[in-house]
């Protein structure tokens, strides 16, 4: 058992404020914005696989460096800096002991065309300790310049001097796979381009198991076979991108047969296993009556062997067979009672071990931990100071829909004592999407708004995932229909709950949720009295138009649907005179996902029609918020205006 919990000093002398241990009154001093609009302090912690090196993401005031750190002499080396708007970390991981593999995006320009692309680096600690590309092009028999080159498909942890990369340089979006020396950066290829086939997918030893292959709405898994340099005629699996039959292929076993899948059962996406030889029989794993099975498989550090399953509808969203694993998850719930404790990476040895924590009072910690010394150091909070008395935390909540549907999302409260409080002012915060969901974990939005006083309800609407297959169904060609009619339910169940005050509920989001948002005030315009989004979708068609442009059309066409009169009358940009209600949209200049054009014309329009909008534009921003600065003007420009038509006297 472990006995004991002490601070390491934070490597790199950054702040680590703690919070004051007292209740969560009206009267607690409250934590500064830019403490919800920060991104986090700490962030993508990885061990090196003997344990004596940590990399990590710092954030320095906007500026996020990716460090690695000797753990036994505390020196510490600066890898890449990254401001998230001209140049993006992706992700990274170690090949070896001295070896970080880093994976970074950046906005190129040619003339007046911005576009995105990827590249894939080395940083040996034995070597010349700086960032070198570990896929250069100069070779004559490169055809394709690859726009997106850190498609790293197998780390080969039986061979640390390579790693498998599929990359299109010999035919475009057609990727051959190379083996790449990680020392001497010599790549040679193993797998010339096949058609159709847009991803490969290896096995535990390294070998190109499995094509993916998407034509029109139609997924396929094709197996590849080695000896005859050729793909089988038979797919593994093959299903209508949105049918029942879907399957996901979560990773091989260690004989290099056996296979892990998510696909339906009773409903539900569930954990089978299968045998490549004989993928139609399905061994199950694990199954939820209640969700999706939303998690992944887990590989034991030690042994290379699956070890287990994470879930996060269960105790500590990860179910270990390992007894290793067992144990010190035994040892950490007693070090950390009360808490939600998660292995995310561990030594070779098996003695230096990654803990993240988080708690109704913990908004997110690292630990490092030793087996041997039976010690756990706290190493970093995500959010120093949302902690203790400043964390809120969400409430589950359930309702029924008009239809009878059930509705389950999260509430988050200001703090104080609620036996004697009157309605709160009130945000119903739908997420994006929409074919995803929010959880019980720590969200900035919700808990900035809040600690400024605001009742904070994010349903997870019909169309939302984890839910089942039915229930996510539909959202497909749905947009501003029975799904929006859940938001207003969701206000209704607030207001007879007497948490909400009903003249003062607003509703805002990003994305689906920005759509959803402007959406409200069109329909329910007696229930919401105002709309802030952040990168919303306002015109459907143009959203399946555009689609004809990139490789996904028909699936765009699919989930939004093919009838012109629908998606019109579902669009915002077309219902402008139904608009009686205060607008912000908030969009940034470079979003890829959703064009700005949506929200410039929808100012326009608002503007023509004497509607009140307002329009913030972000300079070189994207769909994610992932730059600092525009992170703080969104959140900040949001909650200006929930105060303004919620709380104005």
């Amino acid at each position: 058992m472990l006995r004991f919990i002490f601070t390491l000093l934070f490597i790199s002398s950054a702040p680590n404020a703690q919070a004051a241990e007292h209740p969560k009154t009206s009267e607690l001093s409250q934590a500064p914005i830019e403490a919800y609009t920060s991104l986090p302090l700490v962030s993508q912690v990885d061990l090196s696989p003997n344990g004596t090196h940590l990399a990590f993401v710092q954030n320095y005031q906007g500026t996020l460096v990716l460090n690695i750190t000797n753990l036994k002499t505390q020196e510490t080396l600066p890898v890449l800096k990254s401001d998230n708007k001209e140049v993006t970390l992706n992700w990274y991981d170690w090949a070896n002991n001295n070896t970080l593999i880093v994976a970074a995006g950046y906005t190129q320009r040619q003339r007046l065309l911005k576009y995105h692309s990827t590249q894939l680096f080395k940083f040996d600690l034995n070597g010349t300790k700086k960032l070198e590309n570990l896929l250069p092009i100069r070779n004559r028999n490169v055809k394709n310049a690859a726009q997106f080159q850190d498609n790293v498909i197998s780390m080969l942890p039986n061979d640390p001097k390579h790693i498998l990369v599929a990359v299109d340089f010999d035919t475009v979006n057609r990727p051959s796979v190379f083996k790449v020396n990680v020392d001497t950066k010599r790549r040679e290829r193993i797998l010339r381009p096949r058609r159709n086939i847009s991803d490969w997918i290896a096995d535990r030893q390294g070998n190109v198991r499995i094509g993916y292959k998407l034509k029109d709405t139609t997924i396929s898994y094709i197996l590849y076979d080695r000896d005859k340099n050729s793909l089988h005629n038979k797919p593994l699996y093959q299903f209508d991108v949105f049918s029942p039959e879907r399957v996901t292929i979560l990773g091989f076993g260690q004989d290099g047969d056996t296979l892990y899948i998510k696909a339906n059962h009773e409903g539900k996406n569930a954990l089978f296993k299968t045998k490549v030889s004989q993928p139609q029989n399905r061994e199950l794993i694990f199954s939820d009556p209640d969700y999706d099975v939303d998690g992944t498989i887990l590989y034991s550090q030690i042994t290379g062997k699956v070890n287990g399953f994470s879930h996060s509808n269960t105790e500590r969203s990860r179910i270990y067979w390992d007894e290793e694993y067992k144990s010190l998850q035994t040892a950490l719930s007693s070090a950390l009672p009360n808490a939600h404790n998660v292995i995310i990476d561990k030594s070779q040895d098996g003695d230096t071990y990654v803990l993240y924590s988080s708690s109704n009072t913990d908004s997110g910690t690292y630990y490092l931990g030793q087996r041997k010394a039976q010690s756990l150091y706290l190493f970093a909070p995500q959010y120093p100071e949302i902690q203790d008395a400043t964390y809120l935390g969400k409430q589950r909540h359930r309702y029924k829909a008009r239809d009878g549907l059930t509705i389950e999302g999260y509430l988050t409260l200001p703090p104080g004592d609620r036996s004697n409080s009157v309605p709160y002012p009130t945000i119903i915060l739908p997420h994006g999407g929409p074919m995803a969901r929010d959880y019980a974990d720590f969200d900035y939005w919700s808990e900035l708004f809040a600690s400024r006083g605001y009742a904070v309800f994010q349903p997870n609407f019909r169309g939302s995932y984890g839910y089942g297959y039915e229930f996510a169904q539909a959202a497909m060609g749905a947009w501003g229909e029975a799904m929006q009619n859940d938001l207003q339910d969701a206000a209704h169940y607030l207001i007879e709950q007497k948490i909400a005050n009903k003249d003062q509920i607003c509703v805002g989001g990003g994305s689906y949720g920005g759509y959803a948002a402007v959406m409200a005030v069109v329909k329910h315009p007696d229930t919401f009295k105002c709309a802030a989004s952040f990168a919303g979708v306002m015109d459907l068609e143009s959203i399946v138009s555009r689609a004809r442009y990139y490789t996904n059309r028909e699936v765009v066409e699919k989930q939004f649907g093919d009838d012109d009169n629908k998606l019109e009358s579902n669009s915002p940009i077309n219902n402008i005179a139904a608009i009686k209600r205060p607008i912000l949209l908030i969009h940034g200049e470079d979003d890829k996902v959703v064009p700005v054009s949506h929200s410039r014309r929808m100012y326009d329009d608002l503007l023509d029609a004497k509607k009140a909008v307002k329009y913030i534009e972000l300079e070189s921003g994207n769909h994610h918020l992932s730059y600092q600065a525009h992170r703080h003007t969104t959140l900040t420009a949001f909650l200006s205006f929930f105060d303004t038509h919620l709380k104005a006297k």
